[in-house]
């Protein structure tokens, strides 16, 4: 799941800022689109309907049939890293519950599940043999989903890198993407004769940045190099696992999955404007233009190619002409210009001169990320219009709101339905205006570990007793099977 980045920026590469009172007053800053809660909206012939999870945040058995520790292990396993102390060694338990989530999937009248693969759980030590423990768990599951007629929708890496390859150097090592590739041919060969659709990464700029630079999730480093050069070898890697996959099975459909936020200028200043292609560029592009375009995007001051580690022969090297581009999209950004004595004050903005900051108009969510809907159509929209209407999968947008049972035993989760409906009119607005888009993906099928806030927000369509593991379909996990099953809303 996304990790809130223009929530997440204290210092370093980018500066941030509150929202100001011009942001909050700007007439330019309401939604364009109004959305007719009465009319009745339907969705494309054999549109996807899923949910996503990941790995290290549901499966738990963290040691379990001879897996090796990952980043987050030893993260989570690190005093203070983690809220409440929480870790993910047990999680869900899906590795041991998965038949218990697949009921919840057909109740819900899902036709894609998006889940990811632990890379350490098929390769303990991050290269070298499988672990045919692990890849026969993934088999079964993939053989599971297809029988009850729901895809697989496969994401190879959902930031758990086997510990070992940190210790190596992590993914600011180029070697890293040489190995990386190598565990995709592995997956291709082990699931590529019933899985077609693939998702190479998730949200690496979440990863890379929150990972390399300000050290709040795994591995927890804090160094403006090693962001730099983990993000070019990301790029490489996306890359290199896409050749990967396309030499196994030509046919595949491979993507990635991008966090992405609408930014939007705080004033209506040429500064601001300006400053807000700047956030568009890092936020949306960073690891979109490499792959569809080889080349790193325009708006950057300049590029730090000793920095990055960029070689000879690596724009051939990043290029990857994804069959598809996932979003996962929760809110919206607010930039500016940084003052002169801003910048000044951040060195490190010689990069990107920019200042990124959450919405602060629409209504909050319990864990205070901001909820509109307009983000969802302004993204999309402008994706189709700026690569060329390319297939679009919504691969992550939820929210976290805490309603536990009520004396009837009932999870009635109100504004998660509202969520998921206005979310869901944008898009299908998009959709309208000429938007190529294949599926939503809500976050996420259950309540799980999310990374630093431990267990403490809670996304899911189905709630989870973290005591007993029992699983209760919520209000929102009904109304959802229902738009489903009808293919619209109502």
């Amino acid at each position: 799941m996304t990790a809130g980045i223009a929530a997440a920026l204290p210092a370093g590469l980018f500066s941030a800022c509150s929202v100001s009172s011009n942001a909050r007053a700007n007439p330019a800053l309401q939604p364009k689109v109004q959305f007719d809660a009465s009319s009745r909206i339907e969705f494309p012939k054999n549109f996807f309907w899923g949910t996503s999870t990941a790995a290290y945040q549901i499966e738990g058995a963290w040691k379990a049939d001879g897996k090796g520790e990952s980043i987050w292990d030893r993260f989570a396993h690190t005093s203070g890293k983690i809220k409440n102390g929480d870790s993910g060694d047990v999680a869900c338990d899906c590795y041991h519950r998965w038949r218990e989530d697949l009921a919840l999937m057909r109740a819900m009248n899902l036709n894609s599940y998006r889940f990811s693969i632990s890379w350490p759980r098929v390769k303990p030590s991050g290269s070298g043999p499988a672990n045919s423990k692990g890849v026969d768990y993934y088999s079964r599951l993939v053989d599971a989903l297809l029988e009850a007629r729901i895809r697989p929708f496969v994401t190879l890496y959902h930031w758990d890198l086997p510990q070992v390859l940190e210790d190596a150097g992590g993914w600011p090592n180029r070697d890293t993407a040489s190995r990386f590739a190598d565990y995709v041919e592995l997956m291709g060969r082990s699931l590529g004769d019933r899985v077609s659709d693939w998702m190479l990464f998730n949200e690496p700029l979440a990863f890379t940045y929150q990972g390399y630079l300000d050290g709040t999730h795994a591995p927890g480093r804090n160094s403006v190099i090693d962001f730099l050069r983990a993000s070019h070898t990301v790029n490489l890697a996306q890359g290199a696992g896409f050749r990967a996959l396309k030499a196994l099975q030509s046919s595949a459909r491979v993507g990635s999955a991008l966090s992405m936020s609408a930014c939007e200028p705080a004033t209506n200043s040429e500064e601001d404007k300006r400053a807000t292609e700047r956030a568009h560029t890092i936020t949306n592009l960073w690891f979109l233009e490499p792959a569809l375009k080889g080349q790193y995007p325009e708006a950057l001051a300049f590029l730090p190619e000793a920095a990055m580690g960029i070689k000879s022969g690596d724009v051939d090297k990043m290029r990857a002409p994804l069959d598809f581009v996932g979003i996962n999209l929760y809110y919206r950004t607010i930039a500016s210009a940084p003052s002169a004595m801003e910048r000044l004050a951040h060195l490190q903005e010689w990069l990107l001169p920019v200042k990124m900051a959450p919405g602060g108009q629409g209504p909050k969510t319990d864990n205070r990320w901001e909820v509109w809907p307009q983000a969802l159509y302004e993204m999309v929209t402008r994706i189709s219009r700026d690569f060329n209407r390319p297939q679009i999968e919504i691969t992550e947008s939820g929210c976290a709101y805490n309603d536990g049972p009520g004396t009837d035993g009932v999870i009635h989760d109100a504004r998660r339905i509202e969520y998921h409906r206005q979310y869901l009119q944008a898009l299908a607005h998009a959709i309208a205006d000429g938007a190529d888009v294949r599926g939503y993906h809500a976050w996420s099928l259950l309540d799980n570990f999310e990374w630093a806030e431990g267990f403490s927000q809670r996304f899911g369509l189905a709630y989870v007793d973290f005591k007993t593991q029992q699983r209760t379909i919520k209000d929102s996990g009904r109304w959802y099977a229902k738009v489903a099953a009808d293919n619209r809303l109502v």
